[in-house]
């Protein structure tokens, strides 16, 4: 196993003490580098070209861990976010950002291990948690932006004529709508349709 050279970044002087007595345990893991903030990030990673690093997303001032993602993440360095926050929202932003994986900071060591091994293979690597809302989100059904409107209305309490003057169209168009909200969402009763997109954060 070649060895994975390592830069980490984390705002917190503790935090980064911590990890680096753990990595120093690792096998096949080296530590190369050191960072306090995404900036420092951003350069160290130019200039030392780490096969991963370890990125939290709350950097105090300046850029955030999202942010230095974007800047850093490539074929050659990887980025493997490690962080206390497991949002949809900063998920999502750290994937589309570039990062390779997102772990927890509540992980087992041993968890910690293979997924910097995996993330400088090029392999995703996502704690359970974050693994579980990722499938949860590719399961939930596709709506039109139409029949996300509808839905929305649906949610409010109107009926199909008040839905109709709110979206300027027919109350025969609602219907039709609704009829496939209902068929993609599984369900055959107004009060369902709003239960099921609330349980699938179909509705902000």
């Amino acid at each position: 196993m070649s060895t994975v050279r390592i830069l980490l970044c984390d705002d917190h002087a503790v935090v980064r003490a911590g990890l680096l007595a753990l990595l120093a345990s690792a096998p096949g893991i080296e530590v190369v580098g050191e960072a306090g903030s995404g900036e420092e990030a951003v350069a160290m990673a130019a200039k030392l070209t780490p096969d991963v690093v370890l990125m939290d997303l709350q950097l105090g001032r300046g850029i955030d861990g999202v942010e230095a993602t974007r800047r850093i993440a490539s074929p050659d360095v990887r980025v493997l976010v490690l962080t206390t926050y497991d949002t949809d929202a900063d998920v999502t932003r750290a994937i589309g950002a570039g990062a390779t994986g997102y772990l927890l900071k509540a992980e087992r060591p041993e968890e910690l291990f293979a997924a910097i091994h995996a993330a400088a293979a090029g392999r995703t690597a996502l704690s359970a948690p974050v693994a579980r809302r990722a499938a949860s989100a590719a399961a939930a059904p596709s709506l039109t932006d139409r029949e996300r409107d509808i839905l929305g209305q649906l949610a409010r309490g109107l009926g199909n004529r008040e839905i109709a003057r709110a979206l300027f169209i027919s109350e025969a168009t609602v219907k039709t709508h609704l009829g496939r909200v209902y068929a993609k969402l599984g369900v055959d009763t107004r009060a369902g349709a709003v239960a099921v997109a609330k349980e699938r954060r179909l509705l902000p």
